[in-house]
This record gives structure tokens, C-alpha cells and sequence, in this order.
């Protein structure tokens, strides 16, 4: 399961359903993990994402299912003005620790 950490604003933000997409830079590094995760035999799948807020293996945890797709995301979610993203949309909070 991919687990990516996220700032507090944004997690408590999904954690209320607030936020309903994330976004992660389209660069080699982000192209390797989501087509790891996202793709099965060539089809983009839904998968589950661990949303981490912070880097202790005790920090607060939030597992989610997600697509992913490809665009421009919300300034108010985070994202900058005309700069494509990698969108993870949350379908639903699954878990929260």
C-alpha cells in the first residue's frame, strides 16, 4: 500500500471530507510509485493510499481509497495556479489512527 505523508492543515481537511483530492507533483519519482499502485495490467485501477501527517512511524495515519488522474487541482486544496498535478481523488476515508 502507498503511504505519503501529508501537512496537518491537509489531513484534517480529508480526515473531515472537507478535501476531496490531492496532489503530488508529476515528476519521475511520483511516475514510478503511481503507476506501481494505480496500474494492473495496464488499466488504472482505485487502490488505497495511506495519508501519513508526518514522518514518525506514530504519526497520525488516514487510509483511503483513491483514483488517480491527471490535471490542474484547487489553489484552496493546495495546488498552484496552472501547474499540472498528479490528482489523487479520495473516494472515501476508510480508516483513521
Amino acid at each position: 500500500m502507498l503511504t505519503l505523508p501529508i501537512k496537518k492543515k491537509w489531513f484534517d481537511m480529508i480526515k473531515t471530507g472537507e478535501k476531496k483530492e490531492e496532489y503530488r507533483e508529476q515528476n519521475r519519482y511520483y511516475d514510478s510509485r503511481f503507476d506501481k499502485h494505480f496500474y494492473k495490467d495496464c488499466v488504472l485501477t482505485s487502490n488505497y493510499v495511506i495519508f501519513r501527517n508526518g514522518y514518525r512511524k506514530d504519526s497520525p495515519k488516514i487510509k483511503c481509497l483513491c483514483d488517480l488522474a491527471q490535471g490542474f487541482g484547487k489553489e484552496e486544496w493546495g495546488a498552484e495556479p496552472n501547474k499540472g498535478y498528479y490528482i489523487l481523488e479520495i473516494l472515501s476515508v476508510e480508516e483513521v489512527k
